[in-house]
C-alpha cells in the first residue's frame, strides 16, 4: 500500500518544477550562447539600451535557477518513491482506527456484555 501523502506532495513538486521551468526558463538560456559565441553578456530590458555585463555572473543566476529547479522536481522525485514505498497507512494501531469497522466491533462488544 502506498502513502498518498507523499505522492501528492511529489507530483505537486515535480508539477510546480516543470511550470517554473516553461515560465521562467527562457530568460536564463541566453548566458551559455552569449559566453561561448560572442565572449560579451548583456542584460536586455524593455525601456534602456542593452548593458554590457560581465558573463560569470549572468552564468551565475542561470546555473542558481537551473540548481533550484532540478532541487523541486528531484524532492518531487523522491517524495514519489517514499509515497510508492511507504507503508505508514498500515502502520495503525487497532486502537487508533476509527471507521464503520471499527464502530461495528466496538457495538458487539458492547452487546456482549
Amino acid at each position: 500500500m502506498s502513502d498518498m501523502r507523499f505522492i501528492i506532495i511529489g507530483i505537486a513538486l515535480t508539477f510546480v518544477g516543470f511550470i517554473v521551468l516553461g515560465a521562467f526558463g527562457h530568460d536564463y538560456q541566453a548566458a551559455t550562447l552569449e559566453s561561448n559565441e560572442f565572449g560579451t553578456c548583456y542584460e536586455y530590458s524593455d525601456e534602456n539600451a542593452p548593458i554590457e555585463i560581465n558573463c560569470s555572473f549572468k552564468i551565475l543566476d542561470q546555473t542558481l535557477f537551473f540548481a533550484l529547479i532540478i532541487g523541486f522536481i528531484g524532492a518531487g522525485i523522491i517524495a514519489l518513491v517514499k509515497g510508492l514505498k511507504g507503508d505508514w497507512d498500515n502502520k495503525v494501531k487497532p486502537e487508533d482506527m476509527a471507521g464503520p469497522s471499527r464502530r461495528q466491533k466496538d457495538n458487539s462488544e458492547d452487546s456482549d456484555k
